[in-house]
């Protein structure tokens, strides 16, 4: 039976207005702000039928479910989980960031740049790493839910709500996702983020997990989060074609935006229109060129530059194609693509790794040529822009189901910033943003790979 699983982060708290460092000791509070947001997750997901929800016992965590459940309209109560508790900061609860990293200033360090490598000492003079500790309670509540839901009998689908904090959040994406603790500065969930996973068994016993959004919070009327000190990347996929609708392969065929897709892509347009944008790029195919277009027409004066780097994968033979059509000649080929995507060769066209390349060392040379003040809108196809996405998650090409990219969505990239550049990770900030294009939840999708 598939899962659905929505993982919310807490509103904003007493200690993160103050930015005192909060651990899993109960010395903060949800502030009005925080409660407000709360309230509005909920209300986005009113009418959404949820199986089950849990949420970390400290009370910014508790509270937070409460409201939200509360504007949700369910009738559901959460149910407290120490699993869900957040990182074990003991000796440094309730102290101001710039007092750690003057009383602290290598354990600091090591928790801004590095920090699966941080140990620190609890009262009772033992000493522990709070992140790799945070990532196996992290691996023992996703054993558990996959115990309790996903092996459930029956066919529908199971939605599962969490509500925990920043740090055991990224370790269960982390965990979610096979990538190891050193990856955990790469992600960021803001204050009453939603962020959606879709998880299947799959025949041999393992579970298939997809990324639907990471770091949502339009619905919170804040737009996309704040920018760091880096320069920033928007990454959208075109708008709908026709071809896209009827499900053929396109691959390099020029197919141009249909009457939807070019709506979508104003919807992205209205949706990015406040978001200062200083470059442009896009593929040089005609429904990215399209959407590019689109979107610029709230930002006069940026020249938009063609990338051949950036073009759709080349699917060769199969591209016009339906899969059914592509199944009576290429059955087994097809099946190896949707199950070991890295090692199909496509009839006269390419392989991923050929689109890996030229598109990571594309997108790396305009990352590269930008400022840190500037923002650039970049715009791509499904197969380039989940090469992209794995790389920065720090997936491989065997990975890309588990990106999900729909027509028109928006991700967000922050780069490091210059003094950074050398060990500070690109973060993927938000992925897969479609709220423009109606709604938190992409219900059509119904939680399915």
């Amino acid at each position: 039976m598939p899962l659905r699983l929505l993982l919310v982060r807490h509103g904003l708290s007493s200690f993160n207005t103050e930015r005192r460092i909060q651990g899993r000791d109960d010395l903060s509070s949800l502030t009005e702000e925080g409660q407000s947001q709360a309230r509005l997750t909920g209300a986005a997901l009113a009418d959404l039928h949820l199986d089950a929800v849990y949420c970390s016992p400290l009370s910014r965590a508790a509270a937070t479910a409460a409201r939200l459940l509360e504007a949700q309209g369910g009738g559901h109560r959460a149910q407290l989980d120490d699993d869900l508790l957040e990182v074990d900061l003991a000796p440094w609860c309730g102290l101001l960031g710039p007092e750690v990293k003057e009383r602290f200033p290598e354990d600091y360090r090591l928790w801004r740049e590095a920090p699966d490598q941080l140990e620190l000492e609890r009262p009772d003079g033992s000493r522990f790493r709070p992140i790799p500790e945070l990532m196996d309670q992290a691996r023992r509540w996703l054993n558990r839910l996959e115990r309790e839901h996903l092996d459930q009998s029956g066919n529908g689908l199971i939605t599962v709500l969490a509500v925990a904090h920043s740090a055991i959040l990224r370790c269960l994406v982390l965990q979610l996702l096979g990538l190891p603790a050193s990856r955990f500065q790469g992600l960021r969930l803001d204050n009453a983020s939603l962020s959606v996973f879709n998880l299947q068994r799959q025949v041999g016993g393992g579970v298939q997990v997809q990324i639907e959004s990471l770091n949502v919070i339009t619905h919170l009327g804040a737009g996309l989060p704040p920018k760091g000190a880096g320069a920033r990347l928007l990454l959208v996929r075109h708008g709908e074609t026709d071809w896209n609708r009827q499900g053929r392969f396109q691959g390099q065929i020029d197919i141009p935006l249909n009457a939807n897709g070019l709506a979508q892509a104003h919807s992205a347009a209205d949706f990015l229109s406040e978001v200062p944008i200083q470059k442009a790029f896009t593929s040089s195919m005609a429904r990215p060129r399209q959407t590019a277009e689109a979107i610029l027409t709230a930002h006069p004066g940026v020249r938009l530059s063609s990338q051949e780097g950036l073009v759709e994968i080349g699917h060769g033979l199969w591209e016009g194609c339906l899969e059914e059509e592509i199944s009576q000649q290429w059955g087994e080929l097809l099946q190896q693509w949707k199950i070991a995507p890295h090692t199909v060769q496509m009839p006269e066209g390419e392989n991923l790794q050929q689109v890996w390349d030229r598109s990571l060392a594309c997108w790396r040379a305009l990352a590269e040529s930008l400022e840190p003040v500037e923002t650039a809108l970049v715009v791509a196809h499904d197969a380039v822009n989940k090469t992209i996405l794995c790389a920065l998650l720090g997936l491989t090409p065997a990975d890309i189901w588990m990106v999900k990219q729909g027509n028109g969505g928006v991700s967000v990239i922050d780069w490091p910033a210059p003094e950074k550049a050398d060990r500070g990770l690109p973060v993927v900030t938000c992925l897969n943003l479609t709220t423009h294009l109606g709604g938190v939840i992409d219900r059509t999708a119904a939680g399915a790979l």
